[in-house]
């Protein structure tokens, strides 16, 4: 005797598909995030045989964003490096993203975003410190050990794919993408990486992002289609208005 899921609404207003999203659980983000992980992986291994001698991009990319360091600039990349890693960025932001999640019933959307958090970091550890890159010469602010990958770049695209996830919107991706690659030139700014550490971040954080993803999508789906509290519960489709005008009807 086969038992059967409960009926779930198709989509709704913020464009979720559940049936989409049951379908896509085993197929290309495993197949996508493998492969950009699989990247990764190939990049550090190369890495690893020469830890202390960049490519020539990574050279010539740095040469050239020392040679146009200003102060004009240094304000800003110092605040994308505080927000992006350290107590504020590992521990301060996520557990607040996680908290408004909660406050807006996604209880299996605080669960995606902090999985994926903590897999990112904890991918991005594993990789320093088997790779044991060295950090350019010209650091302007103080770093741990490992260069490959950043950290603050990994973090950076786990967030910005996990919230473009939930919140399908076209300028919640641009946003994201934006925080992104600042992210990453910022990182390059202040000599704490090579941009060759950055593009590794950027892989992995999405890749990592993804696949935490699948096994989740569709209560990630289904979750979104359910009322929720504030703006998001606002809104009142055709159907659910239908019994309020017949009652009003009735009077």
């Amino acid at each position: 005797m086969s038992t059967q899921q409960p009926a779930v609404p198709p989509g709704d207003a913020e464009g979720h598909d559940v049936v989409k999203a049951a379908r896509v659980t085993r197929r290309w983000p495993v197949i996508a995030g493998s492969v950009a992980v699989a990247l990764v992986v190939g990049l550090g291994a190369i890495i690893a045989l020469r830890p202390h001698e960049p490519f020539s991009i990574d050279a010539e990319w740095m040469g050239e964003i020392v040679e146009h360091r200003s102060p004009l600039w240094l304000g800003p990349a110092l605040f994308f490096n505080y927000v992006g890693g350290g107590i504020l960025g590992s521990m301060v932001i996520p557990v607040l993203i996680v908290l408004l999640l909660l406050a807006f019933r996604r209880p299996w959307g605080a669960t995606f975003f902090a999985a994926a958090s903590i897999v990112s970091v904890a991918c991005v550890q594993l990789l320093k410190h088997t790779v044991d890159r060295a950090r350019p010469t010209e650091i302007l602010v103080h770093v741990d050990t490992g260069s490959f990958p950043s950290g603050h770049t990994a973090n950076a695209a786990t967030m910005v794919v996990v919230l473009g996830i939930l919140f399908p919107r076209v300028w919640v991706w641009i946003v994201g993408v934006m925080w992104a690659v600042l992210m990453a030139v910022s990182r390059t700014y202040l000599g704490a990486h090579w941009i060759s550490d950055t593009v590794g971040g950027l892989l992995l954080g999405a890749a990592v992002a993804v696949i935490v993803w699948t096994p989740l999508a569709y209560r990630l789906a289904a979750e979104a289609t359910a009322p929720h509290p504030f703006f998001l519960g606002r809104k009142v489709t055709a159907d659910s208005a239908r019994p309020r005008r017949r009652r009003e009807s009735r009077r």
